[in-house]
């Protein structure tokens, strides 16, 4: 017999959570590894239909868990226009600073290293997301600050769109924007007359 009910609690760095039954009764425990599928990813008030069944020591726990489609809002279609924006953001990014490069207005060493840090932060996101999936030890959101900040960014503007990890959490993108923006303005001051003199001193003049 399948149930329905909301999700009202999840942990997604933890990779669980609990659904409010539609009929009402206690919460059911879900794990991320009960869902049907692992193309959408579980979040606050999604609407799943389930089975129920008990573990080892007689608790609820919901299986076989499935999304209940709904009718796209408004919202729904910002969030689809943002995850089309930030990858095209990134790529356009990336191709800016290598015709700069070639150009002669940057040093070729600045677009190698936003192509090297991209592509580390890329696989840092998805080893941590599979990490998330496998409830084993997780990257520190500290260290994926720090990659952004140094240049990798745009990698991780990508993960965050195809790999929808970490794309939904506010104070984590909240910093990540903050590093972003760190970025944008050491590169932006890089390519003023005055830069000429700090990448002197960063020795790649």
């Amino acid at each position: 017999m399948r149930h329905q009910g909301k999700i009202t609690a999840w942990k997604d760095d933890q990779g669980y959570g609990f659904i409010t039954p539609n009929s009402g009764g206690d919460q059911v425990f879900v794990h991320i590894k009960s869902f049907v599928s692992r193309r959408q990813r579980p979040a606050l008030a999604q609407i799943v239909t389930y089975e129920l069944r008990r573990d080892e020591s007689g608790r609820a726990q919901a299986s076989a868990v499935d999304f209940v489609l709904r009718r796209k809002t408004a919202r729904d279609s910002r969030s689809t226009g943002a995850n089309r924006l930030t990858p095209n953001l990134a790529i356009g990014f990336l191709l800016f600073v290598a015709l700069s490069a070639w150009a002669g207005k940057l040093p070729t060493a600045v677009p190698a290293l936003y192509f090297a840090a991209s592509l580390v932060t890329f696989g840092v996101y998805a080893h941590d997301k599979s990490a998330a999936r496998a409830n084993r030890w997780r990257t520190k959101k500290s260290t994926l600050h720090l990659l952004a900040l140094i240049g990798g960014w745009p990698g991780a503007l990508l993960a965050q769109s195809h790999l929808r990890h970490k794309s939904g959490k506010a104070a984590f993108l909240g910093v990540f924007w903050s590093t972003v923006l760190l970025n944008g303005g050491t590169l932006i001051l890089l390519l003023t007359p005055g830069g000429k003199m700090l990448r002197a001193a960063l020795g790649i003049a």
